[in-house]
């Protein structure tokens, strides 16, 4: 399989336009809350670290429990 065939591939079941974005989207995401904790909390770069990296995890979670239960609802009419 060639790198064409294979990018096809990955865009036809992955959108992979859409998991690039989200990826970029979720590195700047941790960074700037690196960024922010330490500033704002004086805390260590591990510290920081540690809160950019579990706190996107949990509100992924969220956003899946709230988006499975919006479509549940909102197709319901």
């Amino acid at each position: 399989m060639n790198y064409e065939s294979l990018l096809s591939t990955l865009k036809y079941y992955f959108k992979l336009d859409s998991i690039l974005l989200t990826v970029v989207y979720t590195i700047g995401h941790m960074v700037i809350a690196i960024v922010c904790v330490m500033v704002i909390t004086n805390a260590s770069l591990e510290l920081a670290m540690t809160d950019a990296f579990i706190e996107p995890l949990i509100n992924g979670v969220w956003f899946f429990i709230l988006h499975s239960a919006w479509k549940k609802f909102s197709f319901a009419k």
